[in-house]
């Protein structure tokens, strides 16, 4: 029985204490994977907020204070993140790790491209989605004078795909262009549906065809397969130069390098879309709210509604539509259940605030679970709620949280921390605030169905949970 219990055997002066578990290896992994946050919230209750868990043969050392946060982010030196990140990643999706030693300063090469994400390249691939997202939206709904029924999650995974492919890849010229990008996006939900496995260690080949659908989407992203595609991006031609100076990255090493920036771009954002127009269709008074604030803008700058008028946005008029961007960010709340994670590079003593020292092992994982400060009721109210101005105060945005009467820094996590935040967060933001923009600008869109969608927690620490179920939807020109 003693294995059951909390176990403090072989644990040095000043190491958290370990949740072992029963099962050699798993440990506590499959009451983890069940429900991560509960079971998180439960230890926090017994053990405080710094504790370890054995996890499927790894020790992760949780960090439960937001306002201890800030001592691990800062720590990147003893608390690495990047060769963690590319073992993964070269597992997942089948190319050769930049940390072998095969590929001098590749990565760091890869890192620097992501300034075409930020500043004016930022503003000319954002304009480059508008117009993507307008003409799929022309092509898809402009008929639907009257309601058109669809699936919610369907429809956000089929607009969102093809405005993301094209905007970052090109267009394709065939004549049945969009055919062949549903094509590839029917593969992508195949391989995508056994991403939580890949992200586990699980051997692909126990996965059923998800090697086979990996190894063609690979494929698409050949030379000769790209080269004919039109209009693609600076990031990525940029990503296609830096890959062809190393010799010894074959053409499937280069491609699959392609697959991983696509799935990066659209594995966490197509979710996140569903669930920002689902919490807008529920609540009627946010979807209000924020159609007001897009009609007025649409009328202060002179643009007229309708498929057919391209309607243009500065980076600014973006970033201040507050409404709009405080209802993303509630739905972010509610749904991102990423875990940061940092891997200790040697023996030594994490500092704390308040003298409080964690020592730590060569090896271990050290992680930081934001979902636990999102719901967390003394940050924020009522946390289970949706809220669509949570983050409005007196007409701007709000920036300030409390807990415990106390300044937080960091209390809204969607896309990571430190060295380990998403680089493609400000294009992903663009993206679904255009996505909603767009939508509510030219259609009227309700719920057809009367039932709750909930969150499928089979992803938790992964990123942004997907639903249980699909939802009917209904939409037609707004007169």
């Amino acid at each position: 029985l003693w294995s059951l219990s909390v176990s403090l055997f072989d644990r040095k002066t000043g190491e958290p204490p370990l949740i072992n578990g029963w099962i050699p290896y798993l440990g506590k992994a499959l009451i983890f994977r069940k429900d991560a946050f509960k079971f998180l919230l439960d230890q926090q209750k017994k053990l405080g907020d710094v504790f370890t868990v054995h996890i499927a043969g790894r020790y992760i050392t949780f960090i439960m204070d937001p306002f201890q946060y800030v001592y691990v982010i800062r720590n990147s030196k003893q608390l690495e993140f990047h060769e963690f990140a590319d073992k993964m990643a070269s597992k997942t999706f089948d190319y050769p790790a930049l940390s072998n030693g095969n590929f001098p300063d590749l990565k760091e090469n890869l890192h620097r491209i992501y300034q075409y994400l930020q500043g004016k390249p930022l503003d000319i691939i954002s304009d480059h989605m508008m117009t993507n997202l307008q003409d799929i939206l022309e092509w898809k709904c402009s008929k639907a004078t009257d309601w058109e029924t669809e699936k919610m999650y369907k429809f956000c995974c089929s607009v969102m795909f093809e405005a993301s492919f094209v905007t970052l890849y090109g267009r394709v010229p065939a004549a049945d262009g969009h055919k062949v990008i549903s094509e590839i996006r029917d593969k992508f939900i195949k391989f995508d549906a056994s991403f939580p496995y890949l992200a586990a260690n699980i051997p692909i080949e126990l996965l059923g065809a998800t090697k086979k659908v990996r190894k063609e989407l690979i494929h698409h992203f050949f030379l000769q397969n790209m080269t004919k595609w039109l209009g693609g991006s600076k990031v990525v031609q940029a990503r296609q130069d830096i890959f062809e100076k190393y010799e010894l990255l074959g053409d499937y090493d280069k491609a699959a390098h392609h697959f991983a920036f696509l799935w990066a771009s659209v594995g966490n954002t197509i979710p996140a879309t569903f669930w920002a127009m689902y919490y807008l269709l529920r609540h009627p008074e946010a979807l209000a709210a924020v159609r007001d604030e897009i009609d007025h803008l649409l009328q202060s700058t002179g643009q007229e509604r309708g498929p057919t008028h391209h309607i243009h946005l500065t980076r600014e008029q973006l970033d201040n539509l507050v409404y709009l961007e405080s209802a993303l960010n509630e739905s972010l709340r509610m749904c991102s259940s990423s875990m940061n994670i940092r891997i200790s590079q040697e023996d030594f003593v994490l500092k704390l605030e308040g003298n409080q020292g964690v020592v730590l092992r060569k090896g271990d994982w050290i992680a930081l679970y934001p979902q636990i400060l999102h719901m967390d009721p003394e940050v924020y109210e009522d946390p289970k709620e949706y809220k669509f101005d949570r983050y409005i105060e007196n007409g701007k945005k709000k920036t300030t949280f409390y807990k415990g009467g106390r300044k937080l820094k960091y209390f809204l996590m969607p896309f990571g921390s430190g060295i380990s935040m998403c680089p493609g967060r400000f294009l992903a933001m663009n993206e679904m605030k255009m996505f909603l923009f767009l939508l509510l600008a030219h259609f009227d869109v309700e719920l057809a169905e009367n039932k709750a969608v909930r969150l499928d927690n089979s992803r938790m620490g992964l990123g942004i949970l997907l639903p249980d179920a699909d939802i009917a939807f209904r939409y037609k020109l707004r007169s």
